[in-house]
């Protein structure tokens, strides 16, 4: 686990991305698949919404601010959509 984390740390440091408000209008405008990952993701967590998200040139995708039963999370998922990180604040 902490392999994986370190992990999702370094490649959030060396990756470039790009950001995307959480705005319905906005989400069509992210990658294709990405909704459907994070809408997956946020309803199997309980998370109800959220400030930004940013996708990675790698594919990785960064949920920022999510708003969940437990707190405000940040949350990384791989590729295909699978958590790498989640962290409160």
């Amino acid at each position: 686990m902490i392999k994986t984390v370190s992990l999702a740390a370094a490649l959030a440091l060396a990756a470039t991305t790009f950001a995307y408000a959480d705005d319905d209008d906005d989400d069509k405008d992210l990658p294709a698949g990405v909704v459907e990952k994070i809408e997956e993701v946020m309803s199997t967590l309980g998370c109800k919404g959220y400030e930004e998200v940013e996708v990675e040139d790698n594919g990785y995708i960064e949920i920022e601010d999510a708003k969940c039963e437990f707190g405000v999370m940040d949350i990384k998922l791989d590729k295909d959509g699978k958590i790498v990180l989640m962290s409160a604040y």
